[in-house]
């Protein structure tokens, strides 16, 4: 058995800001309140014509580019995310199609919180077991576009994000992932 493990990470965020002293504009709060509870300050909001998509695929240029691999070496494409921007096809084979990959297993994963988690966990049994060489796992969401901006419980929270790790194949005798 193979040794899981991560050989590039890479991100992306939207330029557009959405700040604690906006979010008093919209609704009852305060930057100390939300300071306090989050610890947040800003929050990175996608512009009109950004999707989920577009985040993940450019945090996974980034990761690709952090682990010195090629599209062509990717053998499994993971999304965790629950704002896809349709529902079919999934975010991960539009990833897949964006970045040029050869034609490999492509999905996306929808389990909230522990979505990306989870598909780090489904990458490292494929590389542990030997069938995959390299897996991306993309967490990726643009949860502002549901947000409720009258509950201040809940808006202050969410943004727009991705990230993203190659889980590759390690020596068996090396460092465990």
């Amino acid at each position: 058995m193979f040794n899981a493990v991560i050989k590039g990470v890479g991100s992306y965020v939207p330029e557009n800001r959405l700040t604690n002293h906006d979010l008093e504009r919209l609704v009852e709060t305060s930057d100390e309140w939300i300071r306090t509870r989050t610890g947040i300050v800003e929050r990175r909001i996608c512009g009109p014509t950004e999707a989920t998509s577009d985040l993940a695929y450019f945090a996974a240029q980034a990761a690709l580019a952090n682990a010195g691999i090629s599209p062509a070496d990717i053998d499994q494409i993971i999304v965790a995310t629950e704002t896809p921007d349709h529902v079919f096809p999934p975010v991960a084979c539009q990833i897949q199609n964006r970045l040029g990959c050869r034609n490999v297993g492509a999905y996306d994963i929808h389990s909230t919180c522990v979505g990306f988690l989870s598909g780090l966990q489904v990458a490292e049994q494929y590389v542990k077991l030997g069938t995959h060489k390299h897996v991306l796992v993309i967490g990726a969401d643009s949860l502002s576009r549901f947000t409720d901006y009258t509950d201040r419980v809940t808006c202050v929270l969410f943004a727009h994000g991705a990230g993203a790790f190659v889980v590759s194949r390690g020596d068996a005798s090396g460092p465990k992932g």
